[in-house]
């Protein structure tokens, strides 16, 4: 028994996702909303051409545009490859010389669901005396980082460095609609919420990033972190992947990276 949604009820639920009302998005698609609503409810299919175009305004994710292209009778367009496939070399090469070139500063990859796939070589140094159970692949950067047994007591500016994780996470799940990021989301949600810590040093209220600030062989590191996507993709692999790159937020912590490469 198929028990995949409707094309039409696809289109619904990400329009409504995206909230938008069925007027506002057929005057976007330069449609009538008479025509969408036949879309919606299935008086009418879509042809390839107007589901993709459907989809590209609602920014729907590629891997999703693959399940309403199913949906509605069509091929998937858009390919899943592992990043160790030949026809990624390129791809997986530009990872590595991003993650290679912050060095001292560490950098990692990770996929959709917050897996860690690549890392440089300062990366693990900032690991150490973290429980074994919690390095085991695959390594959820998330989890790691808010586990009681994780990167979580080392973690000066806990309660708001564990808020920021949160905001992206629930933004994250808004836009993809991913069932396996909205159950880790609840998995994170039942770890000990953290009390002020009085550790924590002061962050300027002016400040336009939150930081993260992490306990280090008797020091505070300080760190600033950038998020870079690929440009363009047509691979769901490429489309997930997302590379974190940590920037020294203080000379202090410059000074120390340095010294560790040293």
């Amino acid at each position: 028994m198929n028990t995949q949604p409707a094309v039409g009820q696809l289109l619904r639920e990400w329009r409504q996702r995206r909230r938008l009302s069925q007027l506002d998005f057929a005057v976007e698609a330069e449609i009538s909303s008479k025509h969408l609503s036949f879309l919606e409810t299935g008086r009418s299919q879509p042809s390839r051409d107007m589901l993709l175009k459907l989809a590209e305004i609602l920014e729907v994710p590629l891997r999703e545009r693959n399940t309403m292209l199913m949906a509605a009778g069509f091929a998937p367009m858009y390919s899943e490859r592992s990043l160790t496939d030949p026809q990624l070399q390129a791809a997986r090469k530009a990872v590595d010389l991003v993650l290679k070139g912050h060095e001292p500063y560490p950098a990692l990859a990770v996929d959709r669901h917050w897996h860690m796939v690549a890392a440089n070589a300062a990366v693990p140094p900032l690991l150490a005396g973290i429980a074994a159970q919690m390095l085991q692949p695959p390594l959820n950067v998330l989890r790691l980082s808010l586990h009681p047994d994780g990167l979580a007591p080392r973690i000066v500016n806990l309660p708001q460095w564990r808020a920021h994780l949160f905001g992206r996470l629930r933004r994250q799940i808004e836009v993809s609609a991913d069932p396996k990021l909205a159950q880790l989301h609840d998995e994170l949600l039942a770890f000990p919420a953290p009390a002020a810590n009085a550790r924590e040093t002061h962050i300027d209220v002016q400040s336009v990033v939150v930081p993260l600030q992490l306990a280090m062989n008797g020091a505070v590191l300080s760190f600033i972190s950038t998020t870079t996507v690929f440009g363009t993709p047509i691979d769901v692999t490429l489309s997930e992947l997302a590379l974190e790159s940590f920037f020294p937020a203080d000379e202090k912590t410059a000074e120390f990276l340095r010294a560790q490469r040293r």
